[in-house]
């Protein structure tokens, strides 16, 4: 794990306008920063920095928090890989301690036997002349970091000269154990470095070249590689991505390679896994179009079919490309069919109606029986989708099953029913009261001692948040950065305390007027009320501080 102390250290040297400026364009507005949220769909700039308290926020959709958040929020970081990622940019050197706090020096193990697999290439002509035969170039090869693990004893032996013990191996899962027997996880294979999204090696790939019966193996699950997370080239091709605002995924390996040599540098690949939950945070990072690209075979279209009820049901726009005649994305720009790819990813099958094709196509719809079933898991679909979106494939449902439109009821779609939206309200001193508090928490004491959070009408949520110390609160962040609220001296924070404390009580004097309570306990409730307020109007509050 990062030294504490070291983050510490890092977080002294973050400059939060830097560090979003390096990913956003960035206008000044008065003592802050202004620019279009990349967290939501934004149309006009509500996304503050703020230099002086190195905090940003989102006045839309509540995004907001320090340098770290901003990275792990844009780049789908965890902490220590926003930290890794921070670091770098800074060329700041992170320290490194093992769980029982004793500090540790990053030995990379990974980035070494990467080099050690790369320079094996160079040596093993029949790896090359594969990687060459399948149309891969030279550069491509350097850009992917593609090598060639050799025999265990091999591997092993650079392992063991290079200083690194078997537990380390082990742990980072490029060796395994069976039976008391130790050996290298990858021999004689074609080996592809995984990345993670900051571009840190966390596993490999391995494709063989000795027809041995498992085609490809992957690193197994370690403490830096969780395969349902990551994605092949994500690393490479994450700012394109962003730029075209489309993501194009593929089965394998050589697919990405080979797309992103013929310029589709927003391709990636799922690592041997269907498309799951996991990947979702990846794949929608920035809103873009999501293409599924995978093989017309049974299981290719089996996992296109997933993909498409899994993206379908989140409203992720895109859809679905198969490619026909045992041909794969990698084969096509061999070929030179790259015209050919083009109008294939412009075009793809919508996932709405991927999956209801699919679905239609697992029954006979010329028993009625079998229509009667596919009608039913259709409409059982569509009733997991927004209302909107399912109405709009009524019509392809009933092409497709030779039915009538009238027979596809989708009206209990179980979505949570659109409520009336309530007009927000503010109140001003309630709001400059808490911004006061927050600029100058030594005022709180103060504060406790004359004002219970209930006594708030519009924002004694916001005022609870601040007393529990809840200052990653979105609530907070905004009050804070608002201009539009000021800052009270002590002296005018005073003030405005007895002035909302008189026109609380005075509102609680109308409620006891009003009341039906009986003579004598209204008549000692009042005179209790107005006493508090003739004391509020005599009492010197300066004292207090």
């Amino acid at each position: 794990m990062i030294d504490t102390y070291s983050i510490e250290n890092l977080k002294s040297h973050l400059d939060i306008v830097d560090v979003v400026g390096s990913y956003l364009e960035l206008k000044k507005s008065g003592a802050n920063f202004k620019c279009v949220c990349p967290f939501h769909d934004d149309k006009n700039p509500s996304l503050v920095v703020s230099p002086s308290k190195q905090i940003y926020h989102c006045f839309s959709c509540g995004a907001g928090g320090d340098s770290i958040k901003f990275v792990m929020e844009y780049e789908n970081l965890t902490y220590p890989e926003a930290l890794e990622k921070l670091a770098n940019m800074y060329n700041f050197s992170l320290t490194y301690t093992s769980n029982s706090g004793k500090k540790i020096d990053d030995r990379k193990l990974l980035e070494n036997l990467n080099l050690f697999f790369k320079k094996n290439l160079d040596k093993n002509q029949t790896a090359k002349n594969y990687l060459l035969e399948r149309g891969i170039g030279e550069a491509t090869i350097e850009k992917f970091e593609i090598g060639y693990a050799p025999s265990s004893n091999e591997t092993l032996e650079f392992l063991r000269s290079s200083g690194y013990t078997i537990s380390e191996a082990l742990e980072l899962g490029v060796v395994a154990s069976s039976e008391g027997r130790i050996y290298a996880r990858f021999i004689e294979r074609i080996t592809f470095a995984i990345m993670s999204p900051i571009g840190k090696i966390v596993g490999f790939g391995g494709r063989t070249i000795t027809n041995h019966p498992a085609k490809y193996i992957n690193s197994p699950q370690t403490k830096l590689f969780n395969k349902s997370t990551l994605l092949y080239g994500y690393n490479f091709a994450k700012s394109n991505i962003l730029k075209q605002k489309e993501i194009i995924i593929t089965e394998g390996y050589l697919d990405v390679i080979m797309l992103h040599q013929a310029s589709f540098n927003h391709s990636v690949a799922t690592l041997g896994t269907a498309l799951t939950k996991e990947h979702i945070p990846l794949i929608t990072r920035g809103e873009p179009r999501v293409i599924i690209a995978y093989d017309g075979d049974t299981a290719g279209v089996e996992a296109a079919y997933k993909a498409s009820l899994l993206l379908s049901r989140l409203s992720v726009d895109g859809g679905v490309v198969l490619f026909e005649n045992g041909y794969d994305p990698a084969d096509m720009v061999k070929n030179g069919n790259i015209a050919e790819l083009v109008n294939y990813f412009k075009k793809p099958i919508a996932f709405v109606e991927f999956v209801i094709t699919h679905l239609t196509k697992q029954h006979d719809i010329n028993n009625p029986l079998q229509k009667q079933k596919a009608l039913n898991e259709i409409i059982s679909y569509l009733k997991t989708l927004p209302a909107v979106i399912a109405q709009d494939y009524i019509g392809i449902v009933a092409s497709k099953l030779k039915v009538s439109q009238n027979l596809i009821k989708i009206s209990s779609y179980n979505s949570t029913s659109l409520k009336s939206s309530k007009k927000s309200f503010e109140d001003i001193l309630e709001l400059t009261i808490i911004k006061t508090l927050l600029a100058n928490p030594k005022l709180i004491d103060t504060l406790l001692d004359t004002i219970n959070p209930k006594m708030f009408k519009i924002h004694s949520y916001e005022l609870e948040a601040l007393l529990k110390n809840d200052l990653e609160n979105p609530k907070l962040r905004s009050i804070l950065l608002r201009d539009d609220i000021k800052v009270y001296e002590e002296s005018e924070f005073i003030a405005s305390m007895v002035n909302f404390l008189i026109n609380f009580y005075n509102e609680e004097l109308k409620k006891v007027k009003n009341s039906k309570m009986d003579y004598d306990k209204k008549s000692f409730e009042i005179r209790k009320i107005k006493d508090q307020i003739r004391r509020l109007k005599e009492e010197k509050w300066e004292k207090k501080l």
